[in-house]
Formats: structure tokens, C-alpha cells, sequence
């Protein structure tokens, strides 16, 4: 019994590792339209609260550009490579999108902020 409790914190301590090797930071400026809690009120962008495996254009609260309302109509789920390379260039993998941000070049940033979004 002993060794199972020991193991038990194990795990867990070994899971709340791994949830801080997400560099939260680096989602700081998604803030300013983005909210990752469903609480948070709508901002000028999406709701993020589980985007992971949602339908595109999946916030019912939002107006999305015409080329997202279609890929949802097609039935495109935003999956980690879909995101990773909507955030890579947004015009390329959706042209005529309305997001405002500019393209993330950077792959550990892309990781990080994949890893905030997977997170939640």
C-alpha cells in the first residue's frame, strides 16, 4: 500500500512537471484577443477553451471569416498540426482569414503556445 501512495505521487509530481514546460509567456500577447477560460467574457478573437479537437470556427459566440465558416462547414478539426501551421502563416493554410496577428516563425514558440492551448 505504501509503494502504491509513493508511486501515486510520483506520477503526479512527474505530471505538474511536465505542465510547467510550457512557456506560458509566450502566450501573454495572444491575450489582448484570445481567452483560454470560458469565464473570461468574449474578447476580438475566438475563445480558445479547448480549441484542441474542436471544430474549426467552433466558437458559437464569434463572427468568423467566410474561408473558416467553410472549413467548418467541411468539417476541418483543429488538430496540434493544424494549429502549428495556422500559427506557422494563417494566410497561407486559411487565405482571406481575418486573424490580425502576424506569422509565428519561431517553432519553439508555436510549441509553447501549442502546449498552453493543449493544456487547458
Amino acid at each position: 500500500m505504501r509503494l502504491a501512495i509513493v508511486a501515486a505521487a510520483l506520477l503526479a509530481a512527474m505530471g505538474g512537471a511536465r505542465a510547467e514546460t510550457c512557456n506560458r509567456q509566450v502566450f501573454e500577447h495572444c491575450r489582448a484577443c484570445h481567452a483560454l477560460t470560458n469565464d473570461a467574457g468574449q474578447k476580438p478573437g475566438p475563445q480558445l477553451a479547448g480549441v484542441i479537437g474542436r471544430p474549426v470556427a467552433g466558437d458559437p459566440a464569434f463572427d468568423y471569416s467566410p474561408v473558416l465558416q467553410a472549413a467548418r462547414a467541411k468539417g476541418e478539426v483543429w488538430t496540434r498540426d493544424r494549429l502549428d501551421a495556422y500559427l506557422t502563416d494563417p494566410q497561407e493554410v486559411y487565405a482571406g482569414t481575418w486573424m490580425g496577428s502576424p506569422p509565428i516563425r519561431d517553432a519553439k514558440q508555436r510549441a509553447d503556445i501549442l502546449c498552453v492551448l493543449g493544456g487547458q
